[in-house]
């Protein structure tokens, strides 16, 4: 069997997601902070989330994981949880002052860092590049709504 002219696409992608991943959770915890504490908090600042399950649906993980996170971030005094007195089995959660300096310091990491991605791209790359993404991701998801990806 002949090797292939190029290394498969998904290897090459994966490869180079892992390695961006990993710098971006450097860059992160120069900061101060971790990807998780950064989803969670870019979160709290964009979306109007009412609860906890919310929050767990916007970051993409589970209610577990996300208690676990949750638990550290408000021992580290970033985050407060509150019963909602509509129905108490429901956890609110609010960022603190010391929330919000941790945003601002991850956010000018995180800005800092897509600089760095896009260093060197022009606007017309980006878009290029940004499609192929799109496109790739079309090859192999299905499109929601449609388990066969005929959507």
């Amino acid at each position: 069997m002949p090797h292939p002219a190029r290394p498969p696409i998904g290897l090459h992608l994966a490869g180079s997601a892992r390695g961006i991943s990993r710098a971006f959770d450097e860059a992160l915890a120069e900061a101060g902070g971790s990807t998780p504490s950064w989803l969670i908090l870019i979160s709290l600042k964009t979306r109007r989330l009412g609860n906890q399950r919310e929050l767990a649906a916007a970051v993409g993980i589970r209610g577990a994981t996300l208690t676990h996170h949750l638990n550290a971030m408000e021992d580290d005094g970033l985050v407060r949880r509150r019963r909602d007195p509509a129905n108490r089995r429901v956890q609110q959660v609010e960022l603190t002052e010391k929330g919000e300096t941790a945003f601002l310091a991850m956010r000018d990491a995180a800005v800092a860092f897509d600089r760095r991605l896009r260093d060197g791209l022009t606007e017309a790359e980006l878009a290029a590049f940004e499609s192929v993404l799109d496109r790739l991701h079309d090859n192999v998801v299905p499109a929601e709504g449609d388990a066969r990806g005929e959507g």
